[in-house]
């Protein structure tokens, strides 16, 4: 039997709530796990069409787990945090039974036999798998399907362009992508929501595709910091399969982003290497910012070192790109794309001591950051040269999010600013290692100060 057509207007006041009221009426039960399912599943079937987010959804399945998940509740047992919210995953991460084919014709068909570390974590607090959003090749360089929701003639980034763009058109309010350069944090920047990357190590990365073991960190997509403190905080943990974990006591990144600063912010502006790559508009923009934040915010100065750093961050992604994806090269070159084949040729070409020498520039980096973050809270900088490439064939440049990803800083963008032509620009700011909670608090503060206060 077909179901029942749903009011639009209830729909809408579904998938418009933010995170944390949409969880907190799922815990009181104002609202059942169907009913928010019902929702989203609305919001897919009318802008996936357009936007190609999802590289695969079954709305039956998103319903069935919504069921599940009403029974569980009635039963009086205890609710996880993330009850009944719909989460969208990037699809290089595994999913029993589903798919998960890592953008790639070379892994068509692909099912895994097992969830993925941070599935199963997903599941025991209670969240809804929405489905797997579309990722470029090998969550590398080259286009996946998906248009920014914003504007679908431009670029909505990569490589977790299906998540942003999902949480960008409404169709869940939360997703997961990972990030070895800038792959969470320019999307988001692209799309106008929230990206949060955490420090390198807070969450377990088994399971998912293996690309550079150094710089691989899996991310998050929210429409608030809060959304982003939430779901980040479920998912971090310790793993023994993941050397990067550590059995460090459990997170509380929720509870910190929403508590006050015990005094106000400072940040530190810099004008990091490839600064002369940003648009004009962007500079701007950021002049402004520092202007506007007066006292509580002073430009500094990069040593000349972490201009290098850059290409010593490359010759580890690229050497351990090379490494992990050699046997799809092997299996067949014709049916990479031009970007990942060029990756592939360009890490087998580097010698080892190139690439283990390359290993030891975040020890020294350190010094010079560690002095920074004795004198500021955050570091503030553009998340990305510009507003969204128009056009599908680039999904942009990550150059202002490379070196903290190497660095294995956290970082996170901000939806702050709008670019003449109408389309979102990230302000992105970055926090000492294993600082999540105060950059969560602090970019709650910086959201507040220069747009109003978010969430609820």
């Amino acid at each position: 039997m077909a179901k029942a057509a749903r009011p639009a207007g209830r729909d809408a006041a579904i998938t418009g709530l933010a995170t944390l009221e949409l969880r907190n009426r799922l815990a009181s039960g104002a609202l059942r796990a169907a009913e928010v399912a019902d929702a989203f599943i609305s919001r897919v079937e009318a802008r996936e069409k357009e936007i190609g987010a999802w590289a695969w959804f079954d709305a039956g399945f998103v319903r069935q787990q919504a069921a599940e998940l009403d029974r569980y509740r009635a039963s009086g047992r205890s609710l996880g945090a993330l009850h009944g919210l719909p989460v969208g995953l990037k699809d290089i991460i595994d999913t029993a039974k589903i798919p998960t084919e890592n953008g790639a014709a070379l892994d068509a068909g692909r099912v895994p036999g097992k969830d993925a570390w941070i599935v199963t974590r997903l599941k025991r607090a209670g969240a809804i798998v929405m489905g797997k959003t579309a990722t470029t090749e090998l969550a590398f360089l080259h286009p996946a399907k998906t248009r920014n929701p914003v504007n679908p003639a431009h670029s909505p980034g990569g490589s977790s362009a299906g998540s942003a763009a999902a949480v960008a058109a409404g169709m869940v309010p939360l997703a997961i992508g990972t990030q070895a350069a800038g792959s969470v944090i320019r999307p988001a920047a692209y799309c106008g929501i929230v990206g949060f990357k955490p420090s390198f190590g807070m969450i377990p990365r088994t399971g998912i595709l293996r690309q550079s073991p150094s710089l691989d960190t899996v991310g998050v997509f929210a429409n608030e910091v809060e959304g982003a403190a939430l779901i980040a905080e479920a998912l971090c943990g310790f793993d023994n399969a993941d050397p990067a974990t550590s059995l460090d006591p459990p997170p509380r990144l929720l509870e910190i982003a929403l508590s006050e600063p015990p005094v106000i912010p400072a940040f530190a502006f810099v004008r990091q290497p490839g600064w002369d790559k940003a648009d004009a508009e962007t500079q701007l923009a950021f002049d402004e910012i520092v202007v506007e934040l007066d006292a509580q915010c002073e430009e500094v100065a990069l040593p000349g070192a972490f201009a290098e750093a850059l290409a010593a961050k490359d010759r580890v992604h690229l050497a351990e790109l090379a490494r992990n994806y050699f046997h799809y090269a092997e299996r067949g070159r014709d049916r990479l794309g031009a970007q990942t084949l060029k990756a592939i040729d360009a890490g087998n070409a580097i010698p080892a001591r190139d690439y283990l020498s390359a290993l030891d520039w975040p020890r020294i980096l350190a010094p010079a950051l560690e002095e920074i973050f004795f004198r500021f809270d955050a570091i503030l900088t553009p998340a990305a040269p510009g507003p969204a490439p128009e056009g599908l064939a680039s999904t942009g440049s990550p150059i202002f999010n490379s070196l903290w990803s190497f660095c294995g800083l956290p970082a996170i963008t901000l939806p702050l600013l709008l670019a003449g032509n109408g389309l979102p620009m990230g302000v992105q700011i970055v926090g000492p290692r294993l600082g999540d909670g105060k950059l969560l608090r602090t970019a709650r503060w910086l959201a507040g100060r220069l747009t109003g206060p978010q969430g609820d």
